[in-house]
């Protein structure tokens, strides 16, 4: 005797019909809301090198640093269409560093991660260097802030 799942077919049978995922009479919108993006961004931007910190402004960076956050968002706008993306940032490069070299960096890496896990077209990405600093520097003011 066969065992039949909730759709009527023989549980453990795996036909073309039950693999296809035809969502092409599904309505219905996806929609990404900023912060999502902005967190995308924030985590995929993490690991460039010579990029100290995308920057919030020295308040929000205090305020952050006192309640001991991780916000990945902080220093970063998007503008989320259906379609595409643009994207603001404020950034701390380290000093002696290739800052053209840097923001391409940046602007790739941000396509592609914004790219593959939304399906957007990122057409823009505006990249404002508010500081630069050495490693030491940067390393000082941080755990200053957090005293």
């Amino acid at each position: 005797m066969e065992n039949y799942n909730k759709n009527g077919m023989a549980a453990g049978v795996h036909t073309d019909a039950a693999k296809t995922n035809n969502t092409a009479n599904v309505k219905g919108e996806l929609t990404y809301d900023d912060k999502v993006i902005q967190k995308i961004v924030g985590t995929a931007v993490e690991q460039i090198d010579g990029l100290l910190t995308v920057d919030g402004g020295f308040f929000s960076n205090i305020a952050e640093k006192l309640v001991n956050t991780d916000n990945v968002t902080a220093g970063i706008e998007t503008e989320v269409g259906k379609k595409q993306v643009a994207v603001d940032m404020d950034v701390v490069i380290e000093y002696g560093r290739d800052i053209p070299k840097i923001a391409d960096r940046i602007k790739e890496v941000i396509h592609d991660e914004v790219e593959k896990m939304t399906h957007l077209d990122v057409i823009e990405v505006n990249i404002n260097v508010v500081d630069i600093k050495s490693e030491s520097e940067y390393q000082e003011d941080s755990e200053t802030v957090q005293d």
